[in-house]
């Protein structure tokens, strides 16, 4: 009697499991599999194909700074027209941002991605055949324009909010130094190209290179981490692609809206014009005819903007790891206030020669040239939530709108005082202006928002 009860308690324990209706055991084997967590992420070959074609549709953004005095030489066209030409890349290049990433949720990555490398390879190709200076602001400025404003720093932000969860500022911040990446494969190649053989070869090089990259994107690039069956890294749950979004034009002008109401937004657009207005269109537009103009040679002003990107690698990285573990609006009034600071020696230290207090401007500046992108996307994904990356391509648009003015104001400043001292100046008190305008942008009260997700490696 004693051993009865011991022998029926084991079927008994057993039995459990078994006893489940049909319908339980098939509701549970009709659920999907929790997707599996590869060693390796797909995330980090979408992101290295990102950074790739960020790289070859660099080439573009190298060439205005090293054309503006061959092609004033060649067409007798003034610095002013020329800086016009470019202002209208720059402003178009941030204009067509939001629109861009509002296209890339309706049509994909990919598609997007394909069409603006196609783009800028067929404006950069075709101003070899140009003799007139409106055929100048058509083909390098509206049709490259376009196309890279519909990549670019959009594209980055666009691939980063889908593919990442954990890692988003690292991320974005290797993705944003994939342009000053660019500049450095470009640059000096460019400029012994235009001093040796002129400035067509150039232009054609540069068209090469965003056209090589298209086969590329087109057959590496994914659009959603469901296309290839994962959760995006650092998600704890698997999440399918949604569909497309229509009305993408609707939806990029409904975000504009709606940001438009908020001081954050505006305080934002007006630091990234300042931002735009002291790198793209200063010193990447005119640090060579400057440099130029005190008797350095072109390859050696060109060489020492390529080592700006070799630190600007450096520096944006560190920025997005920087934006993962502190205040993004308190990195970008440090940013803002040391470039201020180094713009105002730029006028003492320009010469003849390359000298050691100008390598240490080149290596300080470089540290700061766009390190307030993975900040900047940090806030608006902070405020703006999934309107985030469209948002930063309004954003976008206005660093790019500072760009293109100062660009333009730029050569016309040349033309009239025969220098550009007072355009480094105005710069550098613009950028003090803009790390105030940074302190006073809110932080957005995150206490009742779910726990982050625990970063992995």
């Amino acid at each position: 009697m004693a051993i009865g009860p011991l022998v029926l308690s084991v079927p008994v324990a057993e039995a459990d499991p078994v006893t489940q209706t049909p319908q339980l055991a098939a509701a549970q084997d009709a659920r999907p599999p929790l997707p599996r967590k590869p060693r390796f992420h797909r995330a980090w070959s979408v992101a290295a194909v990102a950074f790739v074609t960020l790289i070859g549709a660099a080439g573009f953004a190298s060439l205005p700074s090293l054309l503006i005095d061959p092609l004033h030489t060649e067409f007798g066209w003034s610095r002013g027209m020329i800086g016009f030409a470019v202002s209208v890349n720059l402003a178009l290049y941030g204009l067509t941002a939001p629109f861009a990433a509002a296209l890339m949720d309706r049509f994909g990555i990919r598609r997007v991605v394909a069409c603006a490398l196609t783009t800028i390879a067929v404006g950069a190709g075709l101003t070899v055949f140009m003799t007139q200076s409106w055929q100048l602001v058509l083909c390098w400025g509206v049709l490259v324009g376009l196309g890279s404003g519909s990549m670019a720093l959009a594209f980055a932000a666009t691939v980063t909010n889908r593919w990442f969860v954990a890692r988003r500022g690292l991320v974005t911040g290797v993705l944003t130094a994939a342009g000053a990446a660019g500049q450095l494969v470009f640059l000096p190649l460019l400029s012994v190209i235009v001093e040796h053989s002129g400035w067509r070869p150039a232009a054609l090089t540069v068209a090469c290179a965003a056209l090589a990259v298209v086969p590329f994107v087109w057959l590496l690039l994914r659009d959603h981490p469901a296309d290839v069956g994962q959760a995006a890294y650092g998600a704890e749950a698997f999440v399918p692609k949604p569909a497309p979004v229509p009305g993408a034009a609707r939806r990029a002008v409904k975000a504009l809206f709606s940001a438009s109401r908020t001081g954050t937004f505006w305080l934002l657009g007006g630091t990234f014009a300042i931002c735009g207005a002291s790198t793209n269109g200063l010193v990447k537009t005119h640090f060579v005819p400057a440099a130029h103009d005190h008797g350095m040679p072109v390859t050696a002003a060109a060489s020492l903007l390529a080592v700006i990107g070799i630190f600007d690698i450096v520096g944006t990285v560190a920025s997005g790891w920087f934006t993962d573990r502190f205040s993004p609006r308190r990195l970008l009034a440090v940013y803002y206030g040391l470039r201020g600071l180094s713009l105002m020696f730029l006028p003492m230290l320009l010469a003849d020669t390359v000298h050691p207090p100008m390598v240490l401007f080149i290596v300080f500046y470089g540290l700061d040239w766009v390190a307030t992108v993975p900040p900047t996307i940090a806030l608006c994904r902070e405020h703006y939530g999934d309107d985030g990356a469209i948002v930063f391509g309004w954003v976008l648009a206005s660093h790019q709108v500072g760009a293109a003015l100062v660009a333009f104001l730029g050569g016309v400043a040349r033309d009239a005082f025969g220098s550009y001292d007072v355009v480094w100046y105005s710069s550098g008190a613009l950028c003090a202006v803009a790390a105030l305008m940074a302190l006073v942008i809110r932080q957005r009260d995150v206490t009742a928002a779910p726990a982050a997700t625990p970063l992995t490696v």
